[in-house]
């Protein structure tokens, strides 16, 4: 029998030959999907506005008829064009994001790994543009075009964005571009019936989270979840916490509409109910336990990305020994 020091050293070494056999993997899976090279072009639709006059519309009206309100007049457009708000928005704009070679390079990497998991996927054309700082629409995605409005990730702090809630301008940065953009995405691809307990709501959430795991591994978790790294840390150090409360509450299979707006959407925290709690801990950490529970069940079962996407929570949730963090 081997002495406890030689079996903890094997286990040690089993671990590290483990590790480097998963990393070498994964890097060559990268590889290959960087082979794959979608080749994509940026159409700067916002700054090709942002000179138009009564010479050029027309032939930008041809070349972008879906950028155009056909109830609004020419004048309408080129009074637009020459609006004092309007110019400092493409200037704000132009100074973020005048070299877009770091935000192409990304958008290009998500594409290729949305081909490689959907070889169906046909890389639509990309268009950025301003929209008068609607963050609710910040991306738009169909099957043939994703509409980018610049103007929403100008930085956290941006002067614009003084009237708007800190937890949301918190993510109106440019690094959340192509975040974004996978979100849209996530959803496309996601089949889920009517959401109707919270448990399912988590988990819809979950699938997303996880798609974005998948194909932007070049961004950090925090980044593919909208928090700080410390907000990360916390949802972390205290999943135990939190699913148990959820459990404890008999909360997972609650129909209850108020739910959603407590746990799952955007919001400054998370709705406990609890003093000294409530005012310490992320928004949205409904979402951040499904996540968990969805990366649980793809490690325990042998199961792709794309029919884990179409699997409903029941058969998720039952086929998962969901354990959080201590």
């Amino acid at each position: 029998m081997l002495p406890k020091f030689c079996k903890n050293c094997f286990l040690l070494i089993l671990l590290v030959v483990m590790f480097a056999v998963s990393c070498k993997q994964e890097n060559a899976l990268e590889n290959t999907i960087a082979k794959i090279n979608t080749n994509i072009e940026v159409e700067r639709f916002d700054t090709y506005f942002a000179k138009t006059n009564a010479s050029n519309l027309g032939t930008l009206k041809k070349a972008y008829p879906f950028m155009f309100n056909e109830k609004f007049t020419d004048s309408f457009y080129i009074a637009k064009a020459n609006d004092t708000l309007q110019q400092m928005l493409c200037n704000e704009v132009d100074k973020t994001f005048g070299d877009f070679k770091t935000t192409e390079a990304e958008i290009e990497a998500l594409f290729n790994h949305l081909k490689y998991y959907f070889p169906e996927f046909n890389p639509p054309r990309i268009i950025t543009t301003t929209s008068d700082v609607d963050y609710r629409n910040k991306v738009i995605v169909t099957d043939t075009i994703a509409i980018i409005a610049l103007d929403n990730y100008l930085g956290n702090t941006h002067e614009f964005y003084t009237n708007i809630p800190r937890f949301i301008t918190a993510n109106l940065v440019k690094e959340q571009v192509v975040v974004d953009l996978a979100t849209e995405y996530a959803k496309k691809y996601i089949y889920q019936a009517a959401n109707k307990t919270l448990l399912d709501e988590m988990i819809y959430f979950g699938k997303q989270l996880y798609f974005k795991d998948v194909v932007l591994p070049f961004k950090t978790e925090a980044q593919r979840m909208g928090y700080t790294q410390a907000q990360l840390n916390w949802a972390a150090a205290n999943e135990s916490d939190v699913w148990r409360y959820f459990v404890e509450r008999e909360l997972l299979f609650s129909t209850d509409a108020k739910l959603p707006s407590r746990f799952i959407n955007p919001a400054p925290f998370t709705k406990f109910y609890l003093e000294g709690i409530d005012a310490n801990s992320p928004g949205r950490l409904g979402q951040y336990i499904g996540w968990q529970i969805v990366k649980a069940y793809m490690k325990q079962n042998e199961v792709t990305l794309k029919k884990m996407l179409i699997t409903s929570p029941e058969e998720i949730f039952n086929n998962t020994k969901f354990k959080p963090k201590k």
